[in-house]
């Protein structure tokens, strides 16, 4: 039976684990800034994150693995952002707030959101994530045009096939926009923002 000891010492370690992941994650998304992804080693990570490569290779098998990681945790904020806004009851509150919280995260964590669309392409594990978010988004953006008004279903004038056009819409906007400044952020969110609302039918 185990005693208090093991379990005190198993949770320290967990807990010890947990900071060394989030050591590697941050010191990834600081590395994609100063060398880029193709330049960035495992032994840059190791060594950023202050251990060995061979503690590196116990969380993470490749640099592919832990940019993949990153991106999961970055999406993963995104969508605990928004999620409760997508839930709210009055479409064009719920529009302004996603599109604030989108802009936040991109102001943050833009390059990750970058390098994920750059990578989805080639690495299969970020191609599936991404698609599997922007899923959930589209999901999302349906639910408020509904409330809005528009017809459920996937008929191009439906709320489904427009979801779709706008997610992308935004993603495709915000890659471009984010490359210039927050100035530009900011205008292409208002833009997105703009369309989103006469999608819904809420400005004409």
């Amino acid at each position: 039976m185990p005693s208090h000891h093991s379990a005190r010492s198993r949770r320290a370690t967990e807990r010890k684990g947990d900071v060394r992941e989030r050591a590697i994650l941050d010191t990834c998304e600081a590395l994609l800034a100063q060398q880029g992804y193709d330049a960035m080693t495992v032994g840059d990570i190791a060594q950023g994150a202050g251990i060995t490569r061979g503690a590196l290779y116990f969380y993470f098998g490749s640099k592919q693995e832990v940019v993949t990681a990153l991106v999961a945790r970055t999406v993963e904020h995104l969508w605990e952002r928004s999620r409760a806004t997508a839930q709210t009851d009055e479409p064009r509150r719920a529009i302004a707030a996603a599109m604030r919280r989108t802009v936040e995260l991109w102001n943050e964590h833009g390059l990750v959101m970058r390098t994920a669309i750059d990578l989805s392409l080639t690495v299969p594990e970020i191609g599936e994530l991404w698609s599997h978010t922007a899923d959930l988004f589209i999901t999302a953006i349906a639910a408020v045009l509904e409330r809005a008004g528009v017809q459920a279903g996937t008929e191009p004038e439906q709320a489904s096939a427009m979801a779709r056009a706008l997610c992308w819409m935004i993603e495709r906007t915000f890659y471009h926009a984010s490359q210039e400044s927050r100035e530009e952020l900011q205008k292409a969110s208002s833009t997105c923002e703009h369309i989103w609302l006469i999608s819904a039918g809420l400005i004409t």
